[in-house]
């Protein structure tokens, strides 16, 4: 089957390469679309994902297809040929943590497309209990994103939210989109984007966003009950912190870089009883994404801004062509 392999760190190959054995509880899938995520550029880069990248790897965690074969012990209800959407996060089950029902904090977990050969690529063997079917009223594009869209709906169950808070989302990529149209769908009393691209600002606005600012050009003292920082970078992330009002929770959702430090004000924790949170991959959440997006509650493919074939991946991950993009997908057919 033709891949794309991250061969070592910068180096990704158009390969072709043998089909690998179904093991019996495992589910083959054609995969029709792929997503391209920031963990991929981190991969790529030599940065940790959800964990270290297993070299040789095939890329691609954000995946949608159909299912073509099932390994000889597969009790799932699904069939050839039902269309789905992967869970890519494959925790040990027996861990303490994974026996305290937090698998996203799993020890031993493994990760299609970090550990283990993901999407992009013809073909990818699943464990059956990580492959969802998607309604008919999803399509196969938009289900490529029920995996980053139910990281979102992870961060959001971290959280209190009620109809007369206000929030303000750091960032306006696609992830931050995501955050803003769920927000604005729960009826809360405003929702505000930070962020530095004045393209995006029309769009936004259509998706519920509230007011949009850039923190480098306008003045902006608000303080909000609920603040998502959806970048990973040490400004937006003490932004965050300095953006939260007095009993106001925080929730650190962008990847900065393992090494980073911010600065806090250890008083206004105190002062304040702020609540600063973390949110790791997604667990539980698949299905409530699926809703989410096959009610259209929250509707994706609009905020998909460039659809590829896997031969323009090493130049978008490698930075060698800018092509402006906010969230891409790799087309399969």
């Amino acid at each position: 089957m033709k891949a794309l392999v991250l061969t070592k760190k910068e180096h990704l190959k158009l390969q072709e390469l043998p089909d690998v054995p179904l093991k019996s509880h495992e589910i083959k899938v054609k995969v029709n679309y792929v997503g391209v995520c920031g963990t991929d550029k981190h991969l790529y880069q030599g940065l940790p994902g959800s964990g270290e990248a297993n070299m040789p790897v095939v890329l691609g965690h954000e995946i949608s297809g159909v299912v073509k074969q099932l390994g000889s012990e597969v009790n799932s209800p699904l069939k050839i040929g039902d269309r789905v959407a992967i869970d890519p996060n494959i925790p040990c089950g027996f861990c303490q943590y994974c026996q305290e029902g937090r698998p996203q904090l799993c020890e031993h977990n493994q990760a299609v497309g970090v550990t283990r050969h993901g999407g992009m690529a013809e073909f990818v063997n699943v464990p059956e209990s990580n492959v969802f079917r998607i309604p008919d009223s999803l399509s196969l594009k938009a289900a490529a994103m029920v995996e980053p869209v139910s990281c979102a709906v992870h961060g959001l169950d971290e959280l209190i939210v009620k109809p007369h808070y206000t929030a303000l989302v750091i960032g306006n990529g696609f992830i931050g989109q995501i955050f803003t149209a769920i927000l604005a769908k729960s009826g809360l009393k405003k929702v505000d984007v930070s962020g530095r691209n004045p393209k995006k600002v029309d769009l936004l606005r259509k998706i519920g966003a509230t007011e949009v600012f850039n923190p480098e050009k306008e003045q902006h003292d608000e303080t909000y009950d609920i603040v998502i920082e959806c970048v990973g970078y040490t400004g937006t992330q003490e932004q965050a912190i300095a953006s939260a009002r007095r009993g106001g929770q925080i929730l650190m959702f962008g990847v900065s870089g393992p090494d980073d430090l911010i600065k806090i004000n250890s008083y206004d924790i105190f002062f304040k009883e702020l609540t600063i949170k973390g949110a790791f991959i997604n667990p539980h959440a698949m299905l409530d994404a699926i809703q989410l997006m096959a009610e259209k509650r929250l509707d994706v493919e609009p905020l998909i801004t460039h659809e590829m074939r896997l031969e323009d991946i090493p130049d978008v991950l490698g930075g060698t062509i800018d092509y402006k993009i906010t969230k891409a997908v790799i087309r399969m057919d």
